[in-house]
């Protein structure tokens, strides 16, 4: 299919989409909305007593691969916290298993590949036939969405989101073996390996297409892509290395007939090449005014954010403050999603998460 055929079909799935959708779905397709919907990033994480409950009798990993335990704690965060949207619980580096790359969570290092791909004959041996086997956030998926079928008191039904990671992002981890300040590692392959680059980013997409896929199928509403470190990239290496690759990424998903989020961390420069991709919604971060961001990525296209997770520690007033100063940025406009610049972290006031969203709601109200 030529791409102005998949752009007509991907336009009519979306209006179809957005035809009686969650005021969430309908805010990412940029259609008007009776107020801001708010979500969070990290929303089901370590600040909350009941996820924290869950996690002393389990590993990350296993919470993932359960679906039922994956399920109670998006739903019980979604619930707790009365957002409008619900992302399943799940983590990036998931579908490294099936492509043959065994990882695990150190508690004092994060996510740590041991054996990182480091050359040609490493990448030729990652597998791409073996998505089936991440089936079970596909499962998951669908208990979270049997749950929130019917709609709320204000008569709107509550998103799903699935996600997956973006393919220069999961490649770092991949490369780096981990988390990494500077992607020396990475860059190496980006820059000097013409073989084993172009191929990665190829199996990647490949691999998180059919992820998507699975997600969608089970009920998600929404996908997003998470390029978290793609931050660490000038335009030009953006835009030679990266930029092609997740576009066919982005056009694969929507071709499922669904939105896609795209976001990324300290990506104020990349902006204008990330709206690129062809992102239904873009995710702007703390360190860009939402206005200026917006701008940066084109008025006709929705975004997500912005106020810095850090603020959830700060006292009411100026918390409430900064509520007010993202919406009034938003003006009311259609295609914004509120949300944090990037995951809660662990001791945040869970009070302070729930407040958000109820002056969220009360001040979010459009005309």
């Amino acid at each position: 299919m030529s791409n102005a055929s998949l752009d007509r079909v991907t336009t009519q799935q979306h209006a179809d989409a957005a035809s009686g959708a969650s005021r969430f779905v309908r805010a990412c397709l940029g259609r008007p909305v009776d107020r801001t919907p708010v979500w969070f990033l990290r929303q089901a994480g370590r600040y909350m007593p009941e996820y924290m409950a869950v996690r002393k009798h389990h590993t990350l990993l296993e919470m993932c691969r359960t679906p039922e335990i994956a399920a109670e704690v998006t739903i019980t965060a979604a619930e707790r916290l009365g957002v409008d949207a619900a992302i399943i619980f799940a983590d990036l580096l998931l579908p490294f298993t099936p492509m043959g790359l065994e990882f695990e969570f150190l508690a004092s290092e994060g996510p740590v590949v041991h054996r990182p791909v480091r050359t040609a004959e490493q990448v030729a041996a990652l597998r791409t036939d073996r998505v089936e086997e991440l089936q079970y956030v596909a499962r998951a998926i669908e208990k979270v969405a049997a749950h929130f079928r019917a709609p709320r008191a204000d008569g709107d039904v509550l998103g799903i989101i699935g996600f997956c990671g973006a393919p220069f992002t999961l490649a770092s981890y991949m490369i780096e073996g981990g988390s990494s300040r500077n992607y020396v590692e990475t860059k190496k392959m980006m820059y000097s390996d013409a073989v084993a680059w172009p191929l990665l980013m190829e199996k990647l997409v490949s691999v998180l297409a059919g992820f998507a896929a699975q997600q969608v199928e089970a009920g998600a509403d929404v996908i997003q892509i998470f390029d978290s470190w793609a931050g660490a990239l000038s335009v030009a290496d953006y835009r030679q290395y990266v930029l092609p690759a997740t576009q066919e990424l982005v056009r694969r998903v929507q071709g499922l007939g669904v939105p896609v989020i795209y976001f990324g961390v300290d990506t104020a420069s990349l902006l204008p090449s990330m709206a690129e991709t062809g992102a239904d919604v873009i995710g702007l971060d703390w360190r860009v005014p939402l206005a200026e961001g917006w701008k940066a990525v084109g008025s006709a296209r929705a975004v997500q954010g912005n106020l810095d997770p850090i603020t959830l520690f700060a006292p009411e007033d100026v918390l409430r403050t900064r509520v007010r100063e993202v919406l009034a940025e938003a003006a009311g406009r259609p295609g914004h999603i509120f949300n944090l610049g990037h995951g809660i972290v662990p001791g945040t006031p869970v009070e302070n998460v729930i407040r958000v969203v109820e002056w969220v709601k009360e001040f979010g109200r459009h005309e």
